[in-house]
This record gives structure tokens, sequence and C-alpha cells, in this order.
């Protein structure tokens, strides 16, 4: 039962990352990569305080050290996708920090020598594949917004898979609150590294700042790590990759955008590959009744 609870919560996160692309552009109109990623990490830390405050008491050597860990390769991944959109487009930058879900279970066996479980890279490549169809457009030509949005996926990888070991140990809350300390401490170095503390803001940045820290980090990241205590790396990876899928539907939906077949296509393989990674345990025991 966890199980299902722990997939329905990186349900949750997939969709509301699925919207955070296009929040994110509207963001970086208004204010730079860096002061976007400061603001909604501050944000989402002063949230998660007010209402985890309790979760302080907890903290341990341990949870203060791995959540530093997280959160520096948290604002990395940020920084790079970031970065990265404002060279690209959104549609390009959601496809290429997707590849992480591929890059989870390689990292899995490289570091851990853990087995590579062949349903979930056959899940893998076809959500990867799914995502194609449904971001990739016109030329396939890569710029530099397209290598720093692939070197996003990678650290992302690392994120997902040192979150789902870390909260096997941990309090999954305990934890995201470091991370994002960590994360905002980062952001507020950057922003005065580069000397652009911001001095007005528009309502519109101000919206898309308290969207991001509130949806995207806040509730996403709760989800997220709370998740993991109950899935695998891998199959966490796949079911987060309906982020792309969600992005599809809101757009039909919000912005009118035409659904065609080519979307579709990528839509169906990226459900079989969630199929394929939740039907897995079945294959296993129908195997296991044919050899007895």
């Amino acid at each position: 039962m966890k199980q299902y609870v722990g997939d329905g919560m990186l349900l949750i996160t997939a969709i509301v990352w699925g919207s955070g692309f296009v929040v994110t552009a509207i963001a970086l109109e208004y204010l730079t990569a860096y002061q976007v990623m400061a603001g909604r990490f501050i944000l989402a830390t002063i949230i998660l305080a007010l209402i985890f405050g309790k979760k302080f008491k907890t903290f341990t050597k341990s949870i203060v050290w791995k959540g530093a860990i997280l959160g520096t390769i948290l604002y990395i991944g940020f920084a790079l996708q970031t970065v990265g959109l404002e060279y690209t487009t959104p549609s390009k930058n959601a496809f290429l920090t997707a590849v992480n879900v591929v890059i989870v279970p390689i990292i899995a066996y490289l570091i851990y020598k853990r087995k590579i479980d062949r349903y979930e890279i056959l899940g893998s490549v076809i959500a990867i594949v799914g995502i194609g169809f449904l971001s990739l457009q016109g030329s396939i030509t890569i710029n530099i917004g397209d290598a720093l949005s692939l070197a996003c996926a990678v650290a992302f990888a690392f994120d997902i898979f040192y979150t789902n070991l870390f909260v096997k140990k941990e309090d999954a809350i305990s934890l995201t609150i470091m991370q994002f300390i960590t994360a905002s401490v980062i952001g507020v170095v950057a922003v005065l590294i580069q000397g652009d503390i911001p001095t007005t803001l528009e309502k519109e940045a101000v919206y898309s700042i308290v969207y991001l820290a509130l949806f995207s980090t806040t509730i996403a990241y709760v989800c997220q790590n709370v998740a993991f205590r109950y899935t695998t790396a891998t199959k966490g990876a796949i079911i987060l990759s309906m982020e792309s899928f969600f992005g599809m539907v809101l757009s039909v939906i919000f912005l009118h955008e035409v659904l065609t077949g080519r979307m579709i296509t990528g839509a169906v393989l990226i459900l079989m590959a969630i199929l394929i990674a939740e039907l897995k345990p079945s294959f296993h025991r129908k195997r296991t009744l044919r050899n007895t």
C-alpha cells in the first residue's frame, strides 16, 4: 500500500513540474536565472520552516551533511537548467532534463554495482523516446543552452539517486529543510558575487517566484523526498518523467495548444513506460510460478 502512496506522491510532483517550465520562462523575462533560484529557495525554506519548525530539534550531523549534499546537487541542477533555459526553448529544456531517467540506473550500477533491472531499463528507454515525441520539434541541433540542460539531467539524476538512498535512513522532511537551506545559501552567495540584488520587482516576477517556491519547490520536493522511501530510484525517475506528459496536457487545456498525433504517441509511450515499471513484480511472480 505504501508503494502506491509513494507513486501517487511522485505523480503529484510530475504534475507540478509539468507546469514549472512555463512559469520559469515567465520569471526569466524579469529576473536573472540566479535571482530566480535564490528567490524560490529562500521562500521555500521559509515556508517549510513555518510549517515544520519542530523538525529543527531532530537535526543530527547525519541529516545536516546529507541535506547539504542534496542541496548542493539540487542548486547545481537548477542552475544548469535555468541558465540553459535562457538559451534554448522550454520544450527542448524539458526533454534534455528528462534524460535523467536513463542516467539514474547507470549511476546505481557504476557507483554501487547495483544490478540493472531490465524492466526498469526498458521503461526508461521507452519514457525518453516518448518525451522526445512530446518535446522535440523541428531541428535537433545542440546549442549551449541544450548542453547545459543535458548537464542538468546528470545533476538531477544524482539528486534522485542520493535522495532515494538518504531517505531510507533519515527523516525526509528534515532532509528537505536542510536541502533547501543549503540551496538558499548558495543562491544568495551567487547573487551577491554577481552584484545582481534586485531593487524593484514586477508583479509578474513576484507571482512567478511565489508559484515556483510554493508548488514547484516546496510541495514537489516534499512529495518526492517522502515518496522515495517507498520506491526505487529508477522507477521513481520513470514516474517523474510524466512531467512532460502533464506539461502537454496543461498546454492543451490552458494555452489551447493543438493536440497532434506526435504528442499522442509520446503520451502513450510514457504511460507504457510507467506500466512496465509498475507491473514488473507481476512479471517476476509469473516467472516464479512457472519455475515451481
